[in-house]
């Protein structure tokens, strides 16, 4: 069976773009739903020396905040580190400490970390977060332009932010808590989605020399096919990996594996999607401009 990716461009240009337009809409109504990591406020850190679960250590976190949220630490999930975007007095975190003391006659040496993050923490790491972003995509377009051509690297930087854009859209629309566990999942997206592209490229670049030139859609369309199982198969081993661990593991790396479940479905879609019908895009393009400049000058 024949993929016709390039007939229907037009058609995955829609979908991407109302999950974009939803998303930023979205974030422009609710707001990103951004952690403590972003806007500051107070973590504490208890070991109960038993694993409880959060729905108990939450009868207490309630009385002083019901957004507070609640992980698992340490060995054995015996620890619990509570974060709150309250900025609590020191009285008031002795006051929760001393709770979880009363309940659990815990030593005082089981207050292991009582910290604060001012709103200025919030304010740098968001920088650098996008700062990172920011590098590792130029980064990548010098690396396909060097290995390519310059069209490819602008259409798999395409692709790059499509993904970007669709991973915080999604967490938009969901109100799903964005963090530093958030950041370091999207620098793997980038780095995931870019390697898909790459091989979709490479095995564009290789039918080339053998097709007359000009055949673009056809090309893009034998190229996909050729890569699809592979593609396919990549992701799908990559995304039962990264199941299991949203599934099985603790909160802290739920958090974590949330995005890059997203991630590698978006980057994958991209790749074929995204990715090939912009460099289509930009090579007829160039065809017409070839062709109305030798037009004008004949």
């Amino acid at each position: 069976m024949k993929i016709q990716i390039i007939k229907r461009r037009k058609t995955f240009y829609i979908l991407s773009s109302l999950v974009i337009i939803a998303g930023l809409l979205m974030g422009l109504i609710n707001g990103l739903n951004y952690g403590i990591d972003f806007t500051g406020g107070t973590l504490l850190q208890i070991s109960l020396g038993q694993e409880v679960s959060v729905e108990e250590v939450r009868e207490i976190t309630d009385h002083f905040d019901t957004d507070a949220e609640v992980v698992h630490a340490g060995d054995v999930n015996q620890e619990v580190m509570i974060k709150t975007q309250k900025d609590l007095s020191p009285e008031e975190r002795t006051a929760i400490f001393k709770e979880f003391q009363a309940k659990y006659n815990l030593p005082d040496e089981a207050f292991i970390k009582s910290e604060k993050f001012g709103p200025s923490v919030g304010a740098e790491i968001r920088r650098n977060a996008v700062l990172s972003i920011g590098i590792a995509t130029i980064l990548m377009l010098l690396y396909i332009t060097v290995r390519f051509e310059v069209r490819f690297g602008i259409a798999a930087v395409t692709a790059l932010v499509h993904d970007v854009l669709i991973a915080l859209s999604v967490y938009a629309i969901f109100r799903l808590q964005v963090n530093s566990s958030f950041v370091a999942a999207i620098l793997t997206i980038v780095g995931y989605s870019i390697n898909d592209t790459i091989v979709l490229f490479d095995r564009v670049r290789e039918n080339r020399k053998g097709m007359k030139r000009g055949e673009y859609e056809e090309l893009i369309d034998s190229s996909i096919s050729q890569t699809l199982t592979r593609t396919i198969n990549t992701s799908l081993t990559t995304l039962i990996a990264i199941l299991c661990l949203y599934i099985f593991g603790v909160t802290a790396i739920r958090e974590f594996a949330l995005p890059l479940v997203v991630g590698v479905l978006v980057g994958t879609y991209s790749s074929i999607f995204i990715a090939s019908p912009t460099w289509y895009e930009m090579m007829m393009r160039d065809k017409h401009q070839q062709r109305s400049y030798t037009g004008k000058n004949a």
